[in-house]
């Protein structure tokens, strides 16, 4: 086990953070989530053409450079510190791990050289507006039509879903229910019978949308009916890397509130003095490299594909929902009235770390997910 990054790791996060510092400043996060796309072409071709981000972690054999969980984690928690407006996350992480999970060697061979080129923009469509992230919760039916597949359904809280041009749908079998019976297909944004709405999110740094799937031709990317395991194991496994993401921004919180603290003078002295903020920063410090702990280790049991995943993807999903959503709150708190308006950044943040704390469920559907799977 590596209880440290490499020298390549720690000079991929310099990377990362001197490119994110120039092209995702907050006054460009600003306009961007105030855009219908929510995000700048020309530095998503450059994400892809000149450091080959989106296909990071997809296997050289599919276009991808082959790196691990552990450099894509790096890379998605500089890029939460940054509160980057892309469709990284929704493409590069959740889409294409689903694929590389479930799909046969010629899905994977259609699909994934396009998301790790950039020319392909993914998603996947799971919850539904009964707004479950287990198998019971997915209702869309999926039906075999001679050699083609239909779906139809409704799917809601899609990442950049009216941006995708792909779309990578569960949906179920007619008359299974449980974990049986579930695929994954493959949607083009432009099918016959699709409808895409945008959805007006907390966090709108983050594009959500609904899909209303109408009888809507899909292709199955891996064995229709069988997908679950494979489905179940992505969910683990973005759930590492949202907290991953949700680390660097909890961090970035901290680092906020411990400089305005040293800057913001009361009474003569900075108000890093007094001993109620000095408690409420190293309350924050705590969580946040507790939060660095759990994340870390997942990182690297994901990487090596091991089965203590498991156990440890909901336990640090779980840990950094509520330590980032801490040190968001925190933050605000120690920067007073000013830390409450429109004009601060903190609120940004603040709205991030309560999305992502309900996305792929909250620390209470994750806590009772570690407890079944340890049969307690």
């Amino acid at each position: 086990m590596q209880f440290t990054f490499t020298d390549e790791q720690e000079e991929l996060r310099r990377t990362i953070r001197r490119f994110l510092d120039e092209k995702s400043p907050v006054a460009e996060v600003r306009r961007l989530m105030e855009d219908d796309a929510g995000y700048d072409e020309a530095v998503w071709k450059q994400m892809a053409q000149e450091l080959g981000l989106q296909g990071l972690a997809i296997p050289e054999a599919y276009g991808g450079q082959g790196f691990t969980f552990v450099e894509l984690g790096i890379v998605l928690e500089e890029m939460g510190r940054a509160l980057l407006c892309a469709p990284f996350f929704a493409s590069a992480a959740l889409a294409a791990t689903a694929i590389n999970n479930a799909g046969t060697k010629a899905a994977k061979k259609e699909l994934l050289p396009g998301i790790a080129t950039g020319e392909t923009i993914a998603t996947l469509a799971l919850a539904e507006p009964n707004g479950r992230w287990d198998a019971s919760g997915i209702q869309a039916i999926a039906t075999q039509d001679g050699d083609a597949w239909r779906i139809s359904g409704t799917k809601r809280f899609v990442i950049d879903g009216t941006t995708a041009n792909l779309i990578i749908v569960a949906a179920r079998k007619e008359k299974t229910k449980g974990e049986r019976g579930i695929g994954l297909f493959a949607v083009r944004a432009d099918a016959d019978g699709l409808a895409r709405e945008a959805l007006q999110p907390l966090d709108p740094t983050r594009k959500q949308a609904q899909l209303t799937l109408d009888n809507v031709k899909a292709t199955p990317i891996g064995k229709p009916g069988r997908d679950w395991p494979a489905l179940s194991k992505t969910l683990d496994q973005v759930s590492v890397l949202l907290s991953a993401e949700m680390v660097g921004g909890a961090q970035r919180c901290l680092d906020m509130a411990v400089q305005y603290a040293k800057d913001r003078i009361q009474f003569g002295r900075p108000i890093g003095q007094f001993q109620a903020i000095k408690h409420k920063c190293a309350d924050m410090l705590l969580k946040v490299e507790s939060g660095k702990t759990a994340t870390y280790y997942a990182m690297w049991v994901a990487a090596k594909d091991d089965p203590e995943l498991a156990t440890v993807a909901p336990l640090a999903k779980a840990f950094c929902s509520e330590a980032y959503f801490f040190a968001a709150s925190e933050n605000i708190q120690v920067h007073g009235g000013i830390g409450f308006t429109w004009e601060h950044d903190a609120h940004l943040y603040f709205k991030r770390a309560k999305s992502s704390e309900l996305l792929f469920g909250d620390p209470t559907y994750h806590r009772n997910l570690l407890a079944e799977r340890l049969g307690i």
